[in-house]
């Protein structure tokens, strides 16, 4: 039986490598049928922005890694709404569909997971 991994993205979509990374992961895992969900916390709900100017800081845009997780059975999207409320956004308006959590959903979120991996 294949093990559940929770893919915690923390950096917002310019700062480093991580989330172009945290992306690759969760495609690769998908693609071998590992049950792979994403967590957005931090700066990383910026990945999800709606509108994003990649070619103004010369970096690639991840907004189509991003629409392709479906069609890799990456389904699950979560989105810790306390990020959300420190950065200004809403769960509504971001760039793909999330399930926002609150503080006692995102423990029980990830007791729920094998393997839990930060980026």
């Amino acid at each position: 039986m294949a093990k559940s991994m929770l893919l915690v993205c923390r950096q917002s979509p310019w700062s480093g490598s991580g989330a172009r990374e945290a992306l690759d992961i969760a495609l690769a895992g998908g693609a071998f049928d590992l049950p792979v969900s994403l967590l957005f916390l931090d700066d990383g709900v910026l990945q999800l922005a709606t509108a994003q100017q990649a070619a103004a800081v010369q970096q690639k845009d991840l907004s189509a890694n991003l629409r392709a997780l479906p069609m890799f059975g990456v389904d699950e999207l979560y989105v810790d709404q306390r990020s959300l409320d420190a950065r200004g956004l809403s769960a509504e308006a971001l760039d793909l569909p999330v399930t926002p959590l609150d503080d006692a959903a995102l423990r029980t979120l990830l007791d729920r997971f094998d393997l839990l991996v930060t980026l």
